[in-house]
């Protein structure tokens, strides 16, 4: 059964290999046309000697919010011997080329570049010394943390955390914050609504009226998102609920 997950929980959760402590995500990378979460980044080791690492979802076993642990099934020397990744630089082709390889995975996006074809010796090179490509496919969720919300007439709040469902591992909702005090309401919107986000500027633009979204039912995130609350959430705003709806979770 689907559960849904606060980021921001997610986070406090201390990850495990095989019984062995990992270390704690720091942020996800997700794809930026579907939403759909390709990796957690996790701190292994102590903050000064650790380094980052690569976890791609498959890899995660379960989830427990009561003793607050993510679960792999994979062993610390896995982890260990995990291509390096540089997470002040946006996530290369031939580094997930180089991750998928190490574990033997086919990729979801098509056909590995062969390491040893001489022929693509000079692309490969040309990949590398790509800081900045002009179309990352992958997103930074701390990059997106406090992104304004631009509406159909204004804008609105800005992006507060995240809300993950685990069978896909897709990122369902926003959590918006409607005003910057800290106490400011909190409320939902679907990332199916989200018609186009401007990196640049940094906004989220949603064809929805400003005051339907500061209308919307709040969010609380101490009490459980239900099929009662989605149901009024799709409600408000107008939208179809899908048929299955997700799964509650305690937060």
């Amino acid at each position: 059964m689907q559960q849904l997950h606060k980021l921001r929980d997610l986070k406090t959760y201390v990850l495990q290999a095989q019984g062995d402590e990992i270390g704690k995500i720091n942020e996800v990378y997700f794809e930026d046309e579907n939403w759909l979460v390709r990796y957690f980044v996790v701190h292994t080791g102590g903050w000064l000697l650790g380094r980052d690492v690569l976890i791609a979802p498959r890899l995660i076993t379960s989830v427990s919010e009561k003793s607050r642990l993510i679960s792999t099934n994979l062993t610390r020397e896995q982890v260990d011997k995990s291509p390096l990744v540089d997470t002040e630089k946006p996530v290369s082709r031939h580094y997930e080329d180089e991750y998928y390889r190490y574990y033997g995975w086919e990729p979801y996006w098509g056909e590995i570049i062969p390491l040893d074809d001489p022929a693509l010796l000079d692309t490969i090179s040309h990949l590398e010394s790509i800081k900045s490509p002009e179309h990352p496919h992958l997103r930074a969720s701390n990059e997106l943390h406090g992104y304004r919300i631009h509406t159909s007439d204004g804008e609105l709040g800005e992006v507060y955390d995240f809300i993950l469902e685990d069978d896909s591992w897709k990122i369902q909702y926003l959590v918006l914050k409607t005003s910057k005090w800290l106490l400011g309401k909190k409320v939902l919107i679907a990332t199916a609504w989200v018609v186009s986000v401007d990196w640049a500027e940094q906004k989220i633009r949603v064809e929805l009226d400003r005051e339907i979204i500061q209308s919307a039912p709040p969010y609380d995130p101490s009490q459980l998102i239900d099929r009662d609350y989605e149901v009024n959430l799709f409600k408000h705003y107008g939208k179809a609920i899908h048929a299955e709806g997700n799964s509650s979770s305690n937060y």
